[in-house]
């Protein structure tokens, strides 16, 4: 079983809202790739790294951009229960805005789906829990 599976303790998380002529970077995760839920880019922090070292290291991972952070956005608590109202994943996951700087996004196994998109018109768009409060925090600070 993972250990992202029925955690001891809360996992914490960053990711990055990239902005780039007005449009930020969204990516659908592997495990929806056939319905995407598109979200920001990020992952799990390190041991002895920093939160903003961890958003810019997973964007750099995730989908090949390199980016500088620009302030902090917030954040978003996953709680998922099992049927048992067990614990079955628990993320705290710090976001930021961040500004683009290089690389061109592409696709991989961690992020099959990857689009720019308008951050206040999602159009429908299938995201994440509490993206679009994270998506006007983020542009108040980037645009």
């Amino acid at each position: 079983m993972s250990d992202r599976l029925y955690p001891a303790r809360p996992l914490v998380g960053a990711s990055v809202a990239v902005f780039r002529d007005g449009k930020v970077l969204l990516a659908a995760r592997v495990n929806t790739a056939d319905a995407p839920i598109y979200s920001l880019p990020g992952g799990l922090v390190e041991i002895g790294e920093t939160l903003e070292e961890a958003a810019l290291r997973e964007v750099m991972e995730e989908v090949g951009v390199k980016a500088r952070i620009i302030g902090f956005a917030g954040h978003v608590e996953v709680i998922d229960r099992d049927a048992d109202g067990k614990i079955r994943r628990h993320f705290v996951v710090n976001a930021f805005a961040g500004e683009w700087l290089e690389g061109e996004p592409v696709t991989g196994p961690e992020a099959p789906h990857i689009r720019w998109v308008e951050p206040h018109a999602l159009g429908g768009l299938a995201v994440t829990k509490g993206l679009p409060a994270i998506l006007a925090k983020a542009a108040a600070l980037a645009l």
